[in-house]
C-alpha cells in the first residue's frame, strides 16, 4: 500500500509547521476566552457530521474582527475530531483542522503584528471593492482574490461573512453569491450571538466576563439552478438573520424553520 505524503506548505505556500504553530497558540487563548472568561454553546453541530473535506462554505454573520473566526477553528477543530456539540476541550488544537480558511479585507490583516500572526493560520485576504481606510471606494474586483478563494473553496473548507462589516443588518454583497454560483460549494449557515456583547469590536479586549457566546449551525442550503446572484444572496441573508424581515429580533435558541425557505 503506498504510503500517504502529508504536504509541507498549504495552497497558497505557507509552511504547515506555521500553521500549526499559530492555530496552536492562538487556539489555546481562544479555548480560555471561551471556557473559562466566558461560555460557548454550540448548537447544530450535528450539521458538520456529513460535511466533505472540501469544496465547503460556511456563511455567517459578523460581530468582532478576530473572535468570530477565533472560535470557528476551535469548533471545526473539535469536529475534525468527531466532537460537535461543544468545544470546551484544548487537546484538539494539538491536531487542528488545517485546511481551514476565512476571507478577510487585506488592510485588517495588515493592521498590526497580531493580524499578521493570524492571516498565517489561513487568511484568504482581498481588497475590498467598496471601502478601505474608513473611507469609501469603488473599484473593480481583483481577478487574483478570485482565485485564491475558489482555491482554498477546493482544498478545504471557508468561512465568509458576507456583509463584510461587523454593523448589523447591513446588505450583503454579491460577491459570496457570485462565487457559490460559479462553484457550487456546499453553503452552511452560522448564526452567532454574544460576541458584541463581550469583546470590543476587534474581538481582542474582552468588555464582559461571564457572557454567553452563541454559534448556531443550520443545515446546508440548496439554491435554485435558474436564481440569480441576488435571489442566493436573499436567501443567504435570511438564513444568518440578517435580512430586514430579523431586524429587532432576537432569535438565539435554534428553530425547525429550514434554512433555505
Amino acid at each position: 500500500m503506498k504510503k500517504k505524503v502529508l504536504p509541507y506548505r498549504d495552497p497558497f505556500g505557507y509552511p504547515i509547521w506555521a500553521k500549526r504553530t499559530v492555530i496552536f497558540w492562538f487556539g489555546m487563548i481562544t479555548w480560555y476566552r471561551c471556557n473559562r472568561i466566558n461560555k460557548l454553546v454550540v448548537l447544530g453541530g450535528e450539521h458538520l457530521k456529513a460535511l466533505p473535506d472540501q469544496n465547503v462554505l460556511f456563511v455567517s454573520n459578523h460581530q468582532t474582527y478576530f473572535m468570530d473566526v477565533a472560535s470557528m477553528y476551535l469548533v471545526f477543530s473539535h469536529a475534525k475530531h468527531r466532537i460537535y456539540d461543544r468545544a470546551d476541550r484544548f487537546w484538539p488544537f494539538v491536531n487542528p483542522k488545517i485546511n481551514l480558511f476565512f476571507i478577510a479585507a487585506k488592510e485588517t490583516m495588515k493592521s498590526g503584528l497580531l493580524p499578521r500572526a493570524l492571516a498565517l493560520a489561513g487568511s484568504v485576504s482581498i481588497k475590498r471593492t467598496w471601502r478601505e481606510a474608513g473611507k469609501s471606494v469603488s473599484r473593480n474586483v481583483d481577478p487574483r482574490d478570485l482565485e485564491n478563494i475558489k482555491k482554498a473553496i477546493q482544498n478545504g473548507w471557508v468561512i465568509t461573512f458576507p456583509q463584510g462589516t461587523t454593523k448589523p443588518y447591513v446588505p450583503g454583497r454579491r460577491g459570496t453569491a457570485h462565487i457559490i454560483k460559479q462553484l457550487n460549494p456546499v453553503v452552511v449557515p452560522v448564526v452567532i450571538d454574544g460576541y458584541r456583547r463581550a469583546f470590543d469590536k476587534k474581538g481582542l479586549r474582552t468588555k464582559k466576563r461571564g457572557s454567553e457566546l452563541r454559534m448556531r449551525f443550520k443545515e446546508p442550503m440548496t439554491f435554485s439552478p435558474d436564481a440569480s446572484p441576488q435571489e442566493v444572496l436573499d436567501e443567504i441573508m435570511d438564513a444568518i438573520e440578517q435580512s430586514p424581515m430579523h431586524q429587532g429580533i432576537r432569535t438565539l435558541e435554534p428553530t425547525n424553520r429550514p434554512a433555505n425557505a
